[in-house]
């Protein structure tokens, strides 16, 4: 499942936190532990890549492509999903790569062009390594 998601990714549920009543007073739910999954820094990795690659898209595009967001978005509920601090990191990693080249492009350049063939291209063979790796 995760090789055919980072795949469509490549072509981008915050839990409340549980409390129990007993008479008077209330008590936390122990927060579950968070490890990260030994591929997580691929992961973002491949979340700033898809931030890039959707401002550089729809910079060059010249329409709205909401494509790689809402590939990103699947990502995350797929692999982060319960796990705020990795949704977080996930989120943040998006953001970066965005926020990266919006600070560097104003207009379709072709360096930016080029820039964006090259990160699509990191991303996947980011994606090939993760699912040869670690997929299901």
């Amino acid at each position: 499942m995760i090789r055919l998601l980072l795949l469509l990714s490549l072509a981008l549920t915050t839990p409340a936190l549980a409390q129990q009543a007993k008479g008077d007073a209330s008590a936390a739910t122990p927060a579950v532990e968070e490890k990260p999954a030994p591929y997580d820094e691929r992961l973002e990795r491949l979340s700033e890549i898809l931030g890039a690659v959707h401002y550089l898209r729809n910079l060059c595009l010249g329409q709205a492509e909401d494509n790689w967001r809402a590939d990103m978005q699947r990502l995350i509920d797929m692999e982060a999903a319960g796990e705020p601090k990795r949704q977080e990191k996930l989120t943040a990693a998006f953001n970066r790569g965005y926020r990266s080249f919006a600070a560097i492009y104003t207009a379709c350049t072709d360096s930016a062009v080029v820039a964006e063939q090259r990160y699509r291209n990191e991303g996947a063979t980011l994606a090939t390594e993760i699912t040869a790796r670690f997929g299901n």
